[in-house]
């Protein structure tokens, strides 16, 4: 009987596994092989270069900007990501009822595809469109939005938070769900404001939720790279060149597969050592709030 059941483990398994193999595992050796060869993507032969590859990566410009870069949207994106999301979850756990349809009324911006909604925004922050238009005609404002690092910057943190806010805050709805009502029922009667509510009892009480939108909110920093392609190729002066950007002009401008495949290997590793340090810092955190 326990033979039966394992076979039937597998089985049932076999499709994720399989998925794993192909789409992950084979990916992952041969990015490995290439990154230690100077293959062109088109030349049928290649030749071994050992970690010379990794050596240039790391004293690339554009491969240090990208570093940077990627926390620099993590310093704008998950504030914001986070922020909006918790107040569309308060707003809907508010509602008396049809609290179901006014959330995937939010989720949809998470089904959109990426490069339409980059180019309609592109459209809509061009310097002749009606936004603009008036800005310069009403309130005398000329503002090059995505001309300036800053601005280039926020505004793919913007359409990126504007699409997760929704599917960020079913997650935190979920978790304000399973917040037990008696608690609030008791610091009520023990003359506990609103805010004090929310900081003392919600905030620490709504930690697995938050920490599971934290987690995906900083995971999708490193991922970055839609929107950046579309709406402004990684410029004004490198101010939003991601890993994949890098990686992509690398490989597909400069047709230096090799030496992609060593960034995209750099960039698997600083993804996985900075996510791994930032859960050992939420995990303190809800430790001191009663999560182990």
């Amino acid at each position: 009987m326990s033979t039966k059941q394992g076979r039937m483990g597998w089985l049932f398994a076999s499709p994720y596994l399989l998925y794993g193999i192909v789409f992950f595992l084979i990916p992952l050796v041969w990015s490995l092989f290439l990154s230690v060869t100077d293959w062109n993507l088109i030349a049928p032969t290649f030749s071994f270069v050992g970690i010379e590859n990794y050596v240039e990566a790391v004293k690339s410009p554009g491969v240090q900007s990208a570093f940077f870069v990627t926390f620099k949207f993590m310093a704008v994106f998950v504030p914001l990501v986070v922020a909006s999301s918790i107040i569309i979850a308060l707003i809907v756990q508010g509602l008396p009822r049809f609290k179901g349809i006014f959330l995937i009324g939010f989720f949809l911006p998470y089904l959109a595809s990426g490069v339409v909604s980059s180019l309609i925004v592109k459209g809509l922050l061009s310097y002749n469109s009606p936004v603009n238009e008036f800005l310069r005609n009403s309130l005398g404002l000329d503002i090059d939005w995505l001309g300036t690092p800053f601005g280039a910057l926020f505004v793919v943190a913007m359409i990126i938070a504007w699409k997760f806010t929704g599917y960020y805050a079913l997650i935190l709805t979920s978790g304000f769900e399973s917040i037990n009502k008696e608690v609030y029922e008791a610091a009520t009667i023990d003359g506990v404001t609103k805010w004090q509510r929310f900081w003392k009892i919600t905030f620490p009480l709504l930690y697995p939720a938050l920490y599971t939108v934290l987690i995906l909110s900083i995971g999708v920093t490193f991922g970055i790279f839609t929107e950046v392609y579309q709406l402004t190729g990684g410029g004004p002066n490198f101010a939003t060149n991601t890993w994949q950007m890098e990686i992509f002009t690398r490989a597909f401008s400069n047709l230096q597969a090799g030496y992609a495949s060593a960034i995209a290997i750099i960039a698997s590793v600083v993804t996985f050592i900075a996510i791994f340090l930032i859960r050992k810092i939420l995990e303190t955190w809800g430790k001191r709030n009663g999560w182990d």
